[in-house]
C-alpha cells in the first residue's frame, strides 16, 4: 500500500535492476516501514528517524530493493542511498539554499542523527542493536576538538582514561576497572584500528585522530564476538577509506599557548587520489603533533620538561573490481616521544609548587606503532564474507628515576638508581566471518578468529656512583607467546510481534608460554623461568528485544568476558614467592537491561541501561615495595550501575548532548596475598562521571555560519590502587573546553580555550612505581590553554 493503495510492483521493478525480495510491509509510518524492509530483506537500514513520525506506506509482493525504497519513501521529507549490497542509508531531504541562508537550521543536526556501526560485524543502526553502544562521529570529533582517544572520553558515557602521560594511558569501560596500571594482564579493553586490534597488553599507543570517520564504542563484556581481550567492551576507531569517484584534499594546522608551559602546535593533511575512477583509489594521511610541556624539574632546573610529539601517517588503498567485491589494503605508522612524565610531588618541600617536582633522572617515554592490514569483502549470493589480516608492531620503553630503593637492595643510597623498562610486541590476527545475506526474517554469521603475539621485554636496573661509574645491578630479559584460536556465531529470529531473540557464543582455546633469564649482582640471585599454561571455554550471549517501530526499542542482555592466567617472574634479589608465580584466568558475566529511543521527529534522542555484573578472579597489576610490577588475583566483585546518554535539538539552532554514568562496586572475598589492605569497591572509578556538549549554530550573510561550542566532562573522586595502604584519592574535577567557530564553503577557523578556570586537580595519584606510596605523587590538569585551530577541504 502507498498512501493507502495498492502500489504496481511490476512497474516499480522496472525502474530498477538486482535481486527481488518477497516483501509484506503493513501499512504505518515512514520510518516504520522502513525498519520493516530492513528486517525482511535482511539488510542494515541506517537513520529511518530522518523520515520523521509521518506517513502512511505499506508494500506486499515482491520488489527489488531500489525498487523498495522509491516506493516507501514517495512524499517522505526523507530520502536513501545504498551504501553497498546489504546496507542503505536513510538522509533527510534535501532543504532549498534559500530557505537555508534566512533562518536557523531546524532539521534534525548531524549529533544526533543515526549513525551506521560495524563492531557488531555487521553493518547495524546503533539505535537498533540490543547492547549498549554509541557512536561518535566525525563532526562531533571535529567539534569538541578530540585529537585523541583521551580527547573523546568525556563524549560517551562510561569511557575512562588513566593519565600516566601520552602513550602510557589505560582505557577503562563502564567502571570495570583492574586498576590504574599497566602489566602483564591482558587490557579490559579491545581497542581496534578499523579490523586490526591494536593491543594486547600494551597501554593505548594515543593515536592521533585524523581523518577518522567515527570512533564506535561497545560497553560490557563482548566475549563472544571479541574475545579475550574485550572483558569490558570495544573501542574502535573507523578511518575514512578511498572514495573512487572523486578527489579530494584536506589540511589543517592549530596552535596554542598554555599558562606557565611552553607552546603546542599540530599540522595535518589528507588526499583522496581515485586514480582509476570507480575502480580503484588511494588515500593518504599525514599528520605531526607538538604537545608544549608544564612541568618543572627544580633539582636539574629545567622547565616544561613534559613535551611530547607524535608523528605519523596512514595509507589505504581500496580495489573495487565490481559491485560485489572491495579489497582494503592499510598501513599505518606513529612514532611518539615524550621528554619526561607530567606528575609531581608537591608534598616534598613546602616551596614546591603545583607544577614543580623533584627528580635526578628525566622520566622520557617512547612508544612507536605500526600497522598493516587486508580486508576483502565479497557477496557470496547466499552469505556476505568479510575477512582481515592484521599485523601490529608495538614498541614501547619508559625510564624512571629508582634512586628511592638502593638502600632497600644493599647499593649504596647516595647513589643514583634507573630503572629502564623496553616491550616489544608483535601480533598477528586473522579473523573471517560469514553474514546472512538472503530475504529472511532470520539471520546469522558465523567466524573463525586466530592470534599470535609474541612479546619481548628486556629491564634493566643501573646504578651511578657518585663518583660517576655506571653499574649493571639487574637484568630481566623476558620472553611471552601467546596463541588463541576461536570459533564464534550468532543467530537472531524473531518470535512474536515486535519480539526478536538473539544468541550467540565464542568457543576458544589460547596457549600461553614464557621464558626469562634473570641476572644480578650479589646479594641478587640469578635464575632462569620457564612456564606454559592452556586455556579454553566458552563464552555465551543471549538477548530479547522488544521493537517499538521508528521510536525505538528494549532489551534484555546477558553476556559474558574472559581473560586468560599468565605468570610473573621477576625480583630484584630472589625469586617471587611461589604463590604469586602464576595469576588466574578472570571471568566476568554481565546482566543488562536498556532502552533506546528517538522522539520528536528525531529532535530527541535518548539511551539508557540498567546493569550488574559479577567479575571472579579478577586480575590486576601491581607493584612491590621494590618498585617491580606482578600481576596477582584480587578476588571477586559485584558491579552495578546506571549509563545514560540523551540529546536535544532546539529549533533555534542549538543542540545539547550530555551522558553520564553512575556506577557502584563492592570486592568480595578478597585475596589477601595481593593485599593485606584491601579497598571495598573498585580503584580507578568514580561513582558518577559524565559529560556535555552543547553547539550553537547561526548561519551568518555571505553564506558563513557561526558555532559556539562547549564541552566539559566530570570525573568524580576514586582511589587509586588495591591497597588501602597507600592512600591515593585522585579525581573530583572537571575538563572543560569552548569554542568559537567560523565556517565557510570548504574552511573552518576556530578559537578555543581549554581548561578557561585553570584548575589543577589532581587527575592520575601515579607516575613514578620506585617512590610510589613514600610521597604523594600528584598529575595536575593541563593549565589553561588558548589555541586556534585552521581547517580547509576541496
Amino acid at each position: 500500500m502507498l498512501g493507502g493503495l495498492a502500489l504496481s510492483l511490476p512497474a516499480a521493478q522496472a525502474r530498477a535492476s538486482g535481486p527481488a525480495y518477497r516483501l509484506s510491509i503493513p501499512p504505518g509510518p515512514y520510518a516504520e516501514a522502513l525498519i520493516q524492509l530492513g528486517e525482511q530483506a535482511n539488510i542494515s537500514v541506517i537513520g529511518t528517524a530522518a523520515c520523521g513520525a509521518g506517513g502512511h506506506v505499506g508494500l506486499s509482493g515482491s520488489a527489488t530493493l531500489e525498487a523498495a525504497l522509491q516506493a516507501l519513501t514517495a512524499g517522505a521529507p526523507c530520502t536513501w542511498r545504498v551504501l553497498d549490497p546489504r546496507t542503505v542509508r536513510i538522509l533527510p531531504a534535501p532543504v532549498r539554499t534559500a530557505i537555508v541562508e534566512a533562518q536557523p537550521p531546524a532539521a534534525t543536526p548531524t549529533l544526533l542523527a543515526e549513525l551506521l556501526v560495524t563492531a557488531t560485524k555487521r553493518p547495524a543502526d546503533a539505535a537498533r542493536v540490543p547492547a549498549a553502544i554509541s557512536v561518535v562521529g566525525h563532526d562531533e570529533i571535529e567539534l569538541a576538538g578530540a585529537l585523541d582517544v583521551g580527547g573523546t572520553s568525556g563524549l560517551v558515557s562510561g569511557v575512562l582514561t588513566t593519565n600516566l602521560g601520552p602513550g602510557r594511558d589505560k582505557l577503562i569501560l563502564r567502571g570495570l576497572s583492574d586498576g590504574a596500571f599497566t602489566g602483564r594482564a591482558r587490557s579490559t579493553v579491545g581497542t581496534y584500528l578499523d579490523d586490526a586490534p591494536v593491543n594486547y597488553n600494551a597501554p593505548d599507543p594515543d593515536l592521533m585522530l585524523v581523518d577518522v570517520e567515527r570512533i564506535e564504542v561497545v560497553r560490557g563484556p563482548q566475549g563472544a564476538l571479541y574475545g579475550s581481550g574485550a572483558l569490558s567492551g570495544v573501542y574502535r576507531i573507523v578511518t575514512r577509506k578511498p572514495d573512487l569517484s572523486a578527489y579530494a584534499f584536506g589540511a589543517g594546522a592549530q596552535i596554542a599557548t598554555t599558562d606557565g608551559g611552553s607552546p603546542s602546535d599540530e599540522v595535518e593533511g589528507y588526499a583522496n587520489l581515485p586514480f582509476l575512477p570507480g575502480v580503484a583509489g588511494l588515500r593518504l594521511v599525514a599528520y605531526r603533533d607538538l604537545e608544549g610541556g608544564y612541568i618543572d624539574n627544580a633539582v636539574l632546573r629545567l622547565s616544561n620538561v613534559d613535551r611530547s610529539t607524535r608523528e605519523g601517517g596512514r595509507a589505504a588503498l581500496r580495489v573495487q573490481p565490481g559491485p560485489a567485491w572491495q579489497l582494503d589494503l592499510a598501513a599505518s605508522v606513529q612514532r611518539l616521544r615524550s621528554a619526561d612524565t607530567s606528575y609531581t610531588t608537591p608534598d616534598v618541600l613546602p616551596a614546591l609548587s603545583a607544577t614543580e617536582r623533584l627528580n635526578r633522572v628525566r622520566e622520557g617515554h617512547k612508544n612507536d606503532f605500526e600497522a598493516i592490514s587486508a580486508t576483502l569483502n565479497g557477496e557470496l549470493g547466499w552469505a556476505t564474507l568479510r575477512s582481515t589480516l592484521a599485523v601490529i608492531d608495538h614498541a614501547f620503553a619508559s625510564q624512571y628515576d629508582a634512586s628511592s630503593v638502593l638502600n632497600e637492595i644493599g647499593a649504596d643510597p647516595s647513589g643514583l638508581g634507573v630503572y629502564s623498562e623496553r616491550t616489544h610486541i608483535n601480533m598477528v590476527s586473522a579473523d573471517t566471518v560469514l553474514r546472512s545475506s538472503g530475504p529472511g526474517r532470520l539471520s546469522w554469521l558465523a567466524g573463525v578468529e586466530g592470534i599470535a603475539t609474541i612479546e619481548k621485554t628486556p629491564t634493566a636496573l643501573d646504578i651511578q656512583s657518585p663518583a660517576g661509574a655506571l653499574e649493571r645491578l639487574y637484568t630481566e630479559n623476558r620472553r611471552d607467546r601467546v596463541r588463541e584460536a576461536a570459533l564464534y556465531g550468532e543467530i537472531s529470529a524473531p518470535l512474536t510481534s515486535g519480539w526478536r531473540i538473539q544468541a550467540g557464543g565464542r568457543l576458544f582455546a589460547s596457549d600461553v608460554r614464557t621464558i626469562a633469564a634473570i641476572e644480578g649482582l650479589p646479594p641478587a640471585v640469578s635464575r632462569d623461568f620457564a612456564g606454559r599454561q592452556s586455556f579454553s571455554g566458552f563464552s555465551p550471549k543471549l538477548s530479547l528485544q522488544h521493537d517499538l517501530g521508528a521510536r525505538g526499542l528494549v532489551y534484555a542482555l546477558y553476556s559474558e568476558g574472559f581473560r586468560p592466567g599468565g605468570f610473573n617472574s621477576g625480583g630484584f634479589l630472589f625469586p617471587i614467592r611461589a604463590s604469586r608465580t602464576t595469576f588466574r584466568p578472570d571471568r566476568l558475566r554481565n546482566y543488562e537491561l536498556g532502552a533506546k529511543a528517538q522522539l520528536f521527529d528525531g529532535r530527541l534522542s535518548l539511551r539508557s541501561a540498567v546493569f550488574f555484573d559479577r567479575w571472579t578472579d579478577i586480575q590486576a597489576d601491581q607493584y612491590r615495595p621494590s618498585g617491580l610490577p606482578f600481576t596477582g588475583t584480587v578476588g571477586d566483585a559485584d558491579i552495578e550501575g546506571f549509563e545514560a546518554e540523551v540529546g536535544y535539538a532546539f529549533r533555534f539552532g542549538l543542540t545539547v548532548r550530555a551522558n553520564g554514568l553512575l556506577v557502584a562496586s563492592e570486592i568480595t572475598h578478597p585475596n589477601t596475598d595481593f593485599s593485606l589492605a584491601p579497598i571495598h569497591r573498585l580503584p580507578g572509578v568514580p561513582k558518577a562521571s559524565g559529560g556535555l556538549l552543547a553547539v550553537y549554530e547561526r548561519p551568518l550573510p555571505a553564506r558563513l555560519t557561526l558555532r559556539l561550542i562547549g564541552e566539559t566532562s566530570y570525573i568524580g573522586g576514586s582511589a587509586l590502587a588495591f591497597d588501602s595502604n597507600k592512600p591515593s584519592q585522585m579525581g573530583a574535577y572537571a575538563d572543560t573546553r569552548l569554542s568559537a567557530q567560523l565556517a565557510g564553503r570548504g574552511w573552518t577557523a576556530t578559537l578555543f580555550v581549554a581548561n578557561p578556570a585553570d584548575e589543577k586537580a589532581d587527575t592520575f595519584s601515579y607516575g613514578n612505581p620506585f617512590s610510589f606510596g613514600e610521597v604523594r605523587q600528584s598529575t595536575p590538569q593541563r593549565p589553561r590553554t588558548i589555541g586556534i585551530r585552521l581547517t580547509a577541504e576541496s
